[in-house]
């Protein structure tokens, strides 16, 4: 139990961290992350980081695909987190 706990920690902080990372590259017009990485981060526990990440930083707000993904998928994996640890 402690160990899904602190890969659900792990994962969001990666997800907050790689959208501000992703804005930073964007601003510099450098390498940027791939939105199949965004995703996969997201679908594997971070979405509650990028759609906060997306939030902080302001990115990726005007795709419809994040802006709507990742919100929803939060609330997915808030549920099944509290069905999991409950």
């Amino acid at each position: 139990m402690a160990l899904f706990i602190i890969v659900v920690i792990v994962m969001n902080l990666i997800g907050l961290l790689i959208m501000g990372e992703d804005k930073k590259r964007a601003k510099k017009h450098e390498y940027r992350i791939s939105e199949r990485t965004l995703w996969m981060v997201a679908i594997f526990g971070g979405a509650i980081g990028t759609t906060a990440g997306m939030q902080l930083y302001r990115h990726k707000t005007k795709h419809t695909s994040f802006k709507l993904g990742f919100p929803i998928l939060a609330i997915v994996e808030i549920f099944i987190f509290f069905k999991i640890i409950i």
